[in-house]
């Protein structure tokens, strides 16, 4: 029988490399300007950027991905993530919009289950109870995968949302059904604060 074992350990070697260097996270914020992303009103303050009003886009758009960042919430603060946003329109409805959001603040206090932090806003509702107080950081990764919206703040998985079934509950939502597009942070006033923020690009789902 032959040695196949020496060119297949010498395959490996040479394609390792490219496959590290492939799942590797980009940067989406260089800490100094918003290169990157377009519209809006934010600015960059202390290596973090922050919210003044206002839809802040990504240039690019993007289908399957894991998105990460950082976020810090003012008292009573409100934003949201935009996913698969066509850049024209609000991002809740043309779109779909995870809600960053400080919902202990009284005013928060007749919220229903889908506007709670993390829920896809009107679609699906997060589990509560583990997002830090307000004027602390959080950190948050958002993996959209064909149909399958996840969302994990703090090390705690808080959204799994699945559009197909989205779209059979809600036929009426024309964002639940897009597989693709911007993203972006969704401004309500509240000077919210973002830094670290990274994108890991996955392979066409099927």
């Amino acid at each position: 029988m032959k040695n196949y074992r020496k060119p297949f350990l010498a395959a490996l070697l040479v394609l390792c490399p490219f496959f590290l260097f492939a799942a590797k996270p980009v940067s989406l914020f260089n800490g100094k300007d918003l290169t990157g992303w377009k519209d809006g009103n934010y600015v960059v303050e202390d290596g973090a950027i922050v919210c003044k009003g206002g839809n802040l886009v990504t240039e690019k758009q993007y289908a399957n991905y894991v998105f990460e960042f950082e976020f810090l919430l003012p008292a009573g603060g409100n934003n949201g993530l935009g996913i698969h946003y066509p850049g024209k329109g609000g991002p809740s409805g043309t779109g779909m919009e995870l809600q960053i959001l400080d919902n202990k603040h009284p005013k928060y206090a007749k919220l229903v289950d889908s506007q709670y932090h993390g829920s896809l806003y009107k679609l699906k509702a997060a589990k509560r109870g583990h997002l830090k107080p307000a004027g602390e950081w959080n950190r948050q990764k958002v993996t959209v995968n064909g149909p399958s919206v996840k969302v994990v703040l703090n090390g705690v998985e808080i959204l799994d949302a699945n559009l197909d079934e989205i779209n059979k509950e809600k036929p009426k939502h024309n964002g639940a059904k897009r597989r693709s597009g911007h993203l972006c942070f969704c401004g309500h006033g509240s000077p919210v604060k973002f830094k670290n923020i990274t994108i890991l690009e996955l392979p066409e789902s099927k």
